[in-house]
């Protein structure tokens, strides 16, 4: 989430093209200038995009930290290192064809399932299922030493993004370039207790939805979690003409055991209505600060995305202080990766090469 009084409406704004001659050798890349929805990979393309993958060739499994970790991993085992990261309601599959376009190019490409999501559980009953976002982006840290990884280029949307931003800005020496969607998304539980417009509060109501006992009772009913989730991805995409295996195998991801503790403690916590764990105080009081990331970095703006913040990413900008682009991708909803494959892994590219 968008710090709150970054963001409330609809963009209509144009599409950055620094970025396109970089990623020609890509299979299934745009040959044109700008990325325009077709070329990009949404609009009225077929929901498993330009390649036509639906699925990863591996799924693993790394003990990590809290975790025992389930990931997808594509590409070259020794080569330079891509981790991608998703969002709620989603799962690895929103890079199912970003990894293909990036193992072409050489990268060894990592794509964990977060807390709580498809094959990735806690190693132990006692633990908190917390959702905070320190704990979230120390998973990822976690995950890189068990896979010996000292340092990758980070990318991601949604939580995924939140998950970068924070490993970019404390620990900058593991993240060699960074890619966000929506910008700068580290969160400022101060400006959260503020209201925002009510067009902008209104895109978020499944985040108050999720506060009451209604729905929690929801979000731990398998078919009422899954049409909810399908709602949000209709209403945040409302340009990605998806199927509905595409969303089925997504979904499957939603079956973790402690998938409804992790997202309602999530949302809760941002609102202020859940406590996070006090070994985490040090680095929320780090991140209250909004610290700068000096890390080469690519932002990404989608422009049907009802989150994207207005103003072309200049409500973030003073926040990067390192090489940086940034573009607004046309026509694109919130599942960025999934709709715009080429374009988000062209940025991957250009990002590492800043």
């Amino acid at each position: 989430m968008i710090d709150r009084r970054t963001f409330s409406k609809f963009l209509g704004l144009g599409t950055g093209t620094a970025a396109a001659a970089s990623l020609a050798g890509l299979p299934g890349a745009p040959a044109a200038s700008a990325a325009t929805p077709q070329e990009a990979g949404t609009g009225n393309a077929p929901a498993t995009g330009a390649g036509g993958h639906t699925s990863f060739a591996s799924l693993k499994q790394v003990r990590a930290g809290l975790l025992n970790v389930g990931y997808a991993e594509a590409g070259p085992a020794h080569g330079p290192v891509v981790i991608c990261l998703h969002g709620w309601p989603y799962d690895i599959h929103s890079f199912v064809e970003v990894a293909p376009l990036l193992a072409a190019k050489g990268y060894r490409v990592i794509v964990p399932y977060l807390r709580g999501h498809g094959t990735t559980r806690f190693l132990s009953a006692r633990t908190f299922r917390n959702a905070q976002q320190s704990a979230i982006a120390l998973d990822i840290i976690a995950l890189m030493d068990a896979l010996a990884i000292e340092k990758a280029v980070l990318a991601g949307f949604d939580w995924g993004s939140r998950t970068a931003d924070i490993i970019a800005a404390l620990w900058p020496e593991r993240c060699k370039a960074l890619v966000s969607v929506s910008g700068y998304l580290i969160t400022n539980l101060e400006a959260n207790l503020q209201p925002l417009a009510p067009a902008a509060e209104y895109a978020w109501w499944y985040q108050y939805y999720f506060a009451t006992e209604r729905g929690r009772l929801a979000m731990e009913d398998k078919e009422r979690r899954h049409d909810l989730a399908r709602l949000v991805w209709q209403t945040v995409s409302p340009t990605w003409d998806f199927d509905d295996a595409t969303f089925a195998r997504t979904a499957a991801a939603f079956d973790n055991p402690d998938y409804a503790a992790i997202v309602l403690h999530n949302y809760r916590w941002r609102l202020s209505l859940a406590d996070g764990e006090r070994r985490y105080d040090r680095l929320e009081k780090q991140l209250a600060t909004r610290p700068v990331i000096e890390v080469p970095t690519v932002t990404l703006d989608a422009e049907r995305d009802p989150f994207t913040a207005p103003g072309d990413g200049a409500s973030y900008r003073d926040r990067f202080s390192g090489p940086y682009d940034h573009r607004t991708l046309k026509g694109i909803g919130h599942n960025l990766p999934q709709e715009a494959p080429a374009a988000f892994a062209r940025a991957v590219v250009d990002a590492d090469h800043l």
